[in-house]
């Protein structure tokens, strides 16, 4: 069970995590230009529809995700 202190560690952890990832993607757009162009995403494009689904993008984000929240659980 998660006690508040625990809870607020968690929050503070997260939040720090957020100002990072932020002040990242400020200081470099470069640097994320990948972002939503690797193989495997689906882009489809007409004269009238574009239909875009980034499958190889949510997949490495999720993995990304998993590792971050692990990490986090193991410090807390």
């Amino acid at each position: 069970m998660l006690d508040l202190e625990s809870l607020g560690r968690l929050i503070i952890g997260i939040g720090f995590l957020l100002i990072i990832i932020g002040l990242v993607i400020l200081s470099d757009i470069e640097l994320f230009s990948w972002f939503g162009n690797l193989p495997g995403d689906i882009r489809i494009e007409r004269d009238n529809f574009n239909f875009y689904f980034p499958i190889t993008t949510m997949v490495i984000l999720s993995i990304i995700l998993n590792l971050v929240l692990r990490i986090i659980n193991y410090i807390f």
